[in-house]
């Protein structure tokens, strides 16, 4: 079932006479449990059309490097190889994606489009749905409770979100059915995408930052994954997440960023289980990243240290002045070169494998606020850092991560040189809680 919450009509546009229903893929690219694709299969069968789904990859995305397009395109070839078997036609082109969207729906009677919060993603929808004949249909399909449906605004912190989304969970967490589709034989160009590494290498990117071997994109490895953690690490999640010494984290971050695996699915799994883990898994896996689109979708100002609280702002800012016991720049951060060990192990570990242990991006991120020259510079360097090298970067968990590191979903802390109110954490606090020796032997 697709509750009606998810679909919102972007213009007043009527159907058009056209030769297909076209679904604009961007944000979900997964063939299961995406409520784009199975509300345009059924518009399709509606109005006894084919279906085309079209993703545009533009080698111009904000940020994006060799690592992250070359996730992407293997998660390309599991959605190409899935849609064949469903018998709906998969078109890749390399150009912008509202320009190719704009150009397909000329012949098409309805475009349906999956939906992102941040900055970039909203305009070229908005755009495309001003610039064509047909209607633009948005389906929501990335979180599992509606953005507006959980919340009308922006909430102050994980305590005010939780008990909103909680009571809207029982009529969301439910099974998605699979919808069959009426052949049709439609002839489309795309892009050969069975190679990603030659497609990578055919665009013009930043290739300063290398694709990873440990983790390769696509549904099915994500699900491999998942069936991982939910049989060897669930059971004592609650107890080891935090130690960055061990691995008992899910890695679906990375997958849940490109919409490669539903956060639904990942929920109806986990939920299926009596572990003890389930509840505080879910609790990161629902309150925590949805709590992180409620941020991005209600603050504009998302990416800016002035997105934080009122009380944050103006704490950093009396403490600007402070003096700093270390000082680095932007390159010294960026190449592990500061006085830490601890600190150089979580940088090497994101620069090199793509991902940073969830405890460890906390303190990467207070350090960064300690050891530069003001709240402002350390704000930019973080966001660069985890936005060049994290997988998960450029994403509202990620924009989310950072802002919290500097106060925002926390509250005021003792007040104290630099941090002011805001929440601090040292070396010592590591070293207590864990034994952190083993995981800079493990990133080394």
């Amino acid at each position: 079932m697709i509750h009606e919450e998810r679909i919102q009509q972007l213009n007043p546009n009527s159907i058009q006479g056209g030769d297909y229903v076209l679904y604009w893929m961007q944000a979900s690219q997964r063939t299961d449990n995406n409520h784009a694709l199975e509300y345009a299969i059924q518009m399709a069968n509606r109005y006894e059309l084919p279906l085309v789904v079209y993703f545009g990859l533009t080698d111009e995305y904000p940020e994006a490097n060799e690592r992250s397009y070359l996730f992407l395109l293997e998660g390309l070839v599991d959605v190409e190889v899935s849609l064949i078997e469903r018998n709906i036609p998969f078109v890749v082109r390399q150009e912008n994606p509202q320009s190719g969207a704009i150009e397909l729906a000329k012949d098409c009677s309805l475009l349906i489009v999956d939906r992102g919060y941040q900055r970039l993603q909203r305009f070229w929808r908005s755009h495309v749905a001003a610039s064509v004949q047909c209607p633009v249909i948005q389906v929501e399909s990335n979180v599992i409770v509606p953005v507006e449906v959980a919340s009308p605004k922006e909430e102050y912190s994980a305590g005010t979100f939780r008990p909103k989304i909680h009571q809207e969970l029982d009529r969301y967490l439910q099974p998605l059915v699979q919808s069959t589709l009426a052949a049709y034989d439609t002839e489309v160009t795309s892009l050969n995408i069975e190679d990603p590494k030659k497609v990578v290498n055919s665009l013009s990117i930043d290739g300063s930052v290398k694709g990873v071997d440990w983790l390769k994109g696509g549904t099915r490895n994500a699900r491999e994954h998942l069936s991982k953690f939910i049989s060897k690490k669930l059971d004592h999640f609650d107890t080891f997440r935090n130690d960055p010494s061990d691995d008992y984290l899910s890695w679906m971050s990375p997958y849940l960023h490109f919409g490669q695996i539903s956060p639904l699915e990942i929920a109806l799994r986990v939920t299926e289980t009596a572990s003890e883990g389930a509840e505080p898994y879910l609790e990161e896996l629902i309150v925590r990243r949805e709590l992180s689109m409620n941020f991005v979708y209600y603050n504009s100002q998302y990416d800016s240290i002035e997105c934080l609280p009122d009380w944050a702002k103006t704490t950093l800012c009396r403490h600007t002045s402070d003096k700093r016991e270390y000082l680095y720049s932007q390159e010294e951060f960026e190449f592990g070169e500061t006085h830490d060990t601890y600190w150089n192990a979580a940088q090497i570990e994101m620069t090199k494998t793509g991902k940073m242990h969830g405890y460890m991006r906390m303190y990467w991120g207070k350090k960064i606020l300690e050891w530069s020259e003001s709240p402002s510079e350390a704000y930019r360097i973080a966001l660069y850092l985890n936005n060049k090298y994290e997988l998960d970067g450029r994403d509202p968990n990620g924009y989310t991560g950072v802002a919290w590191c500097f106060g925002k979903h926390d509250r005021a802390w003792r007040e104290r040189p630099v941090f002011g109110k805001v929440r601090y954490m040292n070396a010592r606090g590591l070293e207590r809680k864990f034994d952190i020796e083993a995981y800079v032997r493990r990133v080394s």
